[in-house]
């Protein structure tokens, strides 16, 4: 019994020395997300895995939310990952209101500290055609302060389309996807807290179709999320 366990560990070990190095560097470092859902469209498709920079903001204790080092905080228009302060579910969004700030929808025009951001209509990129989960959907682009990103609307769907205003509490962040009417985020469970913040999604890694059979998006394949929606 002896030999065959040491036999087992010999062809185990090569694998446990690897989980060794990459767990704590995916807690810490570097990490991906699955999305099953299409809150984020039409940044995010369902059935893509993103990219997330852990370090984006701070260095955390391997497999904690404890901080051992804070250089940045997350900035408005960042595509951020955290943990959902209703119930511990992690999630994708985009950070809408920073700490101080006044946020308001009225009619699903967005107002930060008083003041309406600004929409123009542009042709859709080529994807877009595809993924559209409503026959009339409103796709247009939002300029978030200084952020220009794509964000859709569907207007046969009930949805909470004013809201506010609000003043987000101090080490707080105000959290929407950028499908306006099909997102739970902020608007319904509140700001989350900073400490709960996981990191910046940067890229797609893999694209695949949920509506056709897991039918891969080449497309899509390492896709950089642009703050700027394209």
């Amino acid at each position: 019994m002896k030999k065959i366990l040491c036999r087992v560990w010999r062809e185990l070990k090569p694998f446990a020395l690897m989980l060794v190095i990459v767990a704590p560097l995916k807690s810490a470092v570097v990490d991906w997300n699955w999305v099953p859902t299409g809150s984020m469209k039409p940044t995010i498709l369902e059935g893509e895995l993103i990219l997330v920079n852990k370090l984006a903001y701070d260095l955390k204790v391997p497999f904690t939310t404890s901080h051992l080092s804070t250089w940045s905080d997350p900035a408005r228009g960042d595509i951020a990952v955290f943990f959902s302060p209703k119930d511990g579910t992690r999630l994708v969004k985009r950070v809408i209101g920073l700490p101080g700030d006044s946020i308001q929808l009225r009619n699903e025009i967005l107002y930060v500290n008083g003041v309406a951001q600004s929409y123009s209509v542009k042709n859709p990129q080529p994807f877009l055609r595809d993924i559209f989960e409503d026959t009339h959907p409103i796709v247009v682009v939002e300029s978030l302060g200084s952020i220009d990103h794509y964000v859709m609307a569907l207007p046969s769907r009930s949805a909470l389309r004013s809201f506010g205003p609000y003043i987000i509490p101090a080490d707080r962040y105000f959290m929407m996807g950028d499908s306006r009417d099909n997102s739970f985020d902020s608007r319904y469970f509140g700001p989350v807290p900073r400490d709960q913040i996981i990191g910046r999604a940067t890229a797609v890694v893999l694209s695949f179709d949920t509506a056709r059979y897991l039918l891969p998006r080449f497309d899509r394949f390492a896709h950089p999320l642009k703050l700027n929606g394209t």
